[in-house]
């Protein structure tokens, strides 16, 4: 991959299972070796279809999310906040900016999971908050980030098929649980 997104030092939060911050630790050090750590999950709604990003990744790459996948860094020794999180996650990842969702930013609340990629040598283990927005246009997804992107409704993504199959651990979790 051409893009040093991913070599760079990046600083995130360790939390406790309660999502109570602990710490900072860089995100690759937490990846390989499993600790837990915060981060989110975005969720894009178009016209009543949910965006499913094909996950291009050091870790679980190939997957499908919904419909980024990130964390909260520290500048200048200060957690983001979430909202600037997203919308320049949803910059990187999907090219869409703030004009680009309708209503608001909804969180959903979170979850916890522990996953081994078989792939690589990243586990995540996560408190990983829930966001969903509505946009009003398709995303063009960022080609470091993403294979691209497909549309499903929400029937598709419950019903347990093809695509439940394939979604990260962490979307499986949020499905399994209901939270969607």
């Amino acid at each position: 991959m051409k893009n040093k997104y991913y070599t760079e030092k990046q600083i995130i939060a360790t939390v406790d299972k309660k999502g109570n911050t602990l710490g900072k630790i860089d995100k690759w050090h937490a990846h390989k070796n499993g600790i837990l750590h915060r981060g989110y999950l975005g969720i894009l709604i178009y016209k009543n279809y949910f965006v499913i990003q094909h996950r291009k990744h050091p870790a679980f790459d190939g997957v499908l999310d919904l419909s980024f996948a990130s964390h909260q860094i520290f500048e200048k020794g200060k957690l983001q906040e979430m909202d600037k999180t997203f919308f320049k996650d949803l910059k990187r990842e999907m090219n869409l900016n703030k004009k680009d969702i309708s209503g608001k930013l909804k969180y959903l609340g979170f979850t916890y999971y522990k996953e081994k990629d078989k792939k690589s040598i990243y586990t995540e283990h996560e408190i990983c908050d829930i966001l969903i927005a509505k946009i009003n246009k398709l995303p063009n997804p960022n080609l470091d980030f993403a294979y691209g992107y497909s549309l499903a409704t929400k029937d598709d993504i419950l019903k347990r098929g093809r695509i439940y199959e394939f979604l990260s651990p962490w979307a499986k979790k949020i499905v399994d649980q209901k939270i969607i």
